[in-house]
Parts: structure tokens; C-alpha cells; sequence
């Protein structure tokens, strides 16, 4: 069985990467037939194109292709040039295409539905973000029902991360095709603790770790105000790794209006993953305060190395932290709610480390081959069906 999967980006920083390269490869090394589709973007909110890629990315084949934007008034939706030529060629058995409101989707699923073959798509839903205008909400939601009546009716399957997102996407999208499938972590890398390293000076002692992108929906000025409202006692260095996505220089005025620019350290992408998980562990605890995420990965890379974790109310992330029982949960936004949850991560030990327990064992559920096996099955299925 040929299955092709189609994505913006591939082989860069991002959650739908990481999902789409940990599982294509954990296919292709058990021996199954399957490809990467994916544009020259690099970095989406640069519009930043490259050259050069490898045809290959741990042992996975890739193709190609160059991408436009194609405006729909006030919104951009990428579309590859070539793709659709290419798909049809492809021989595949199933094609699956990854993000939602995307042109590569609807190029996907105009090959399927006239040649007959099986699509799946993984939806990665984000909602509208709230600080946009209502204008652009409106023209969002608007998608959401295009999508919904085409692309997601000739899919076979709607694959979706989390129980919330499937019930927000029941809204627009047929209910008999979702399928949960949640995402997952490499454990094996974080086995053997000795083998990480942290670079001396790259980060100060005892700190509050965020990881993703610096963008604005990712609650970062939130974070900030919280810890210049925590008692001298309990404030610690706060570190941001992740590439940013126009918001640094906006966070660190902010950071020396309340009198603590020295307290805030941005590493930027650490590529190295040995380096990336010793930053993890050297933490004191990790805070996720976005206003949305559909999983929340970088959650479990805070679970598999033993840190305590702190994320809001939204999305999925109540389901990763088991209502709180694997972490601290708090309100979008609010950053009095937020300096007691840092406040209490130093000063709480006992109800830190009750935490850090449930979230080591819920962790232990959620390696990423389980999640390329559940594929696979949902591959026999769409075509059996």
C-alpha cells in the first residue's frame, strides 16, 4: 500500500511537522510505501521559501513543490503548484493530507474524489483566534463550512487530536468520519538522561521554561505579567525557546516595563535534541499559557522529563493533564491565576511531585508508535471501505 502524505511544511519547527515526521518515518522504517508531499516554505509567517532540502528525511522520500499564496479576501490559503499533477501520478493507495482551511487540502481532495481514492485528513483544527477582528472570525467560520462541504466529504476519514477538537469540528464536518487519534512522543529519547547536555551559560539556574513559537496566541504576555507579579521568593528566570514569530521585541518592552528584562532569556530553535531535552530538565517548571492548542506536545516532553507543567484551560490541554491531575490548569489570560500556579510549583513540593507522578504515567501511554499502528489500521479501513 502507496500512502502519500501532502503538508505545508515539512522537515521545519512546528506541531503538524513533528506529527507528520514522527509517524511517516515509523512507517517507512516498518516497511510500508509511504511519501511526503510538501511545499519550499520553511516559515510560514515570514513567508520564508527555501532551496536545497533533502530529497530524503530519516529515510522517508520527499517531493517539492513551489507555493503560492492565493488570497481569499483578508486570508491567505498556501497552494502548491504542481501538486495536483503529481498526486495523480502518485499511484497512491490512500492520500493524506494534514492542516485545516489550506489549499493543499482541497488540491488533496480534488484528486481523491476523481480518481477514486481514499483521503484521510488530519485536521490540526485552531479556531479563530480571539484577538481578531470579527470581520475575519466571520470570514474563518466561513471556511469552516466551505471545508466542510467539500474537501470533508470526499475524505473517508477526519482525524482529529483530542475529544474537544472532534467536538468542535462535529459542527461543520461529517461526525461519522472523525476519528481520535492522538498524537505522541519518541520515549526512547528520553530514556537516558546522561546522554542530554546543556551547553554551559546557554540557560540560568532554577527557571520557568516556555517551548514554541513566539507568536501572539501563545499567551506569552500573560506569562510575563505573572511573573513580575510573583514575590521576590518565588520569581524565577523565565526561558523562551522557540522561533519567533514577530512577538519578541513587543514581549521584551513589556518585560522592562514591569522590571524584569533581566529575568527573560529567548534561546530561539535549538535544534539539537540532546540539547533540547536537557533544557527541559534543568527546569523548575514548564508553562504552556496559550490561548488555544488542539494537543499540546510540548506537554509531554514536559511529562516524559519529569517537569511540572502549567497550562491553561483550553483546547486539549485539560485532557492531557488529566483535568489537572497531571498539572496545573488556569484560565486563559489571567495572570494573577498564573503567578499562583508558578508561586505554587516552587513552594507546593507535595502537590508538585502528586503531579509529576500521574503525568510520568500517563506519558508512558502516548509513544508515537502507537500512534503510527492506529494509523495504519485506519489506512486497511479506508480502503477495505
Amino acid at each position: 500500500m502507496k500512502v502519500v502524505h501532502v503538508t505545508l511544511r515539512f522537515d521545519a519547527p512546528g506541531g503538524v511537522e513533528t506529527n507528520v515526521r514522527e509517524v511517516t518515518r515509523r512507517l517507512r522504517a516498518a516497511g510500508d510505501d509511504v511519501w511526503v508531499y510538501a511545499s519550499d516554505l520553511y516559515d510560514e509567517s515570514r513567508w520564508e521559501r527555501r532551496t536545497g532540502y533533502s530529497p530524503e528525511v530519516d529515510g522517508v522520500p520527499v517531493r517539492r513543490f513551489p507555493v503560492r499564496k492565493r488570497l481569499v479576501p483578508g486570508l491567505t490559503m498556501p497552494m502548491m503548484i504542481g501538486l495536483i499533477d503529481a498526486l495523480g501520478a502518485s499511484g497512491a493507495d490512500v492520500i493524506h493530507a494534514h492542516s485545516h482551511r489550506y489549499g493543499h487540502v482541497l488540491e488533496a481532495a480534488a484528486v481523491a474524489d476523481r480518481r477514486g481514492i481514499p483521503l484521510v485528513v488530519s485536521m490540526h483544527y485552531h479556531p479563530a483566534d480571539a484577538q481578531e477582528p470579527p470581520l475575519k472570525r466571520g470570514l474563518l467560520r466561513v471556511q469552516d463550512v466551505g471545508f466542510g462541504m467539500t474537501a470533508y466529504r470526499v475524505a473517508r476519514a477526519l482525524v482529529v487530536e483530542s475529544e474537544r477538537e472532534a467536538g468542535l469540528v462535529r459542527e461543520f464536518a461529517p461526525s461519522e468520519r472523525i476519528r481520535v487519534i492522538p498524537p505522541g512522543i519518541d520515549l526512547a529519547s528520553w530514556s537516558d538522561p546522561a546522554s542530554d547536555r546543556l551547553p554551559p551559560g546557554l540557560v540560568p539556574p532554577d527557571y520557568f521554561l516556555f517551548v514554541g513559537r513566539i507568536a501572539p496566541n501563545k499567551g506569552l504576555e500573560t506569562l510575563v505579567e505573572a511573573v513580575a507579579l510573583l514575590p521576590p521568593a518565588a520569581r524565577r528566570p523565565l526561558v523562551l525557546m522557540g522561533r519567533d514569530w514577530g512577538r519578541r521585541a513587543a514581549l521584551e518592552s513589556l518585560a522592562a516595563e514591569r522590571g524584569i528584562r533581566p529575568l527573560v532569556h529567548f534561546l530561539g530553535h535549538v535544534p539539537d535534541d540532546r540539547t533540547y531535552r536537557a533544557v527541559f530538565r534543568a527546569a523548575r517548571a514548564f508553562v504552556l499559557p496559550s490561548e488555544w492548542e488542539a494537543f499540546g506536545l510540548v506537554l509531554l516532553d514536559a511529562m516524559a522529563a519529569g517537569v511540572p507543567a502549567i497550562a491553561t484551560s483550553v483546547g486539549a490541554l485539560p485532557e492531557v493533564l488529566e483535568g489537572g491531575r497531571a498539572g496545573r490548569l488556569v484560565p486563559y489570560g489571567d495572570s494573577t491565576a498564573l503567578a499562583e500556579a508558578l508561586r505554587a510549583s516552587v513552594e507546593d513540593a507535595e502537590g508538585t511531585r502528586a503531579r509529576v507522578r500521574v503525568a510520568t504515567e500517563r506519558v508512558q501511554g502516548l509513544d508515537w508508535s502507537v500512534s503510527a499502528d492506529r494509523y495504519r489500521a485506519l489506512y486497511r479501513e479506508v480502503t477495505a471501505g
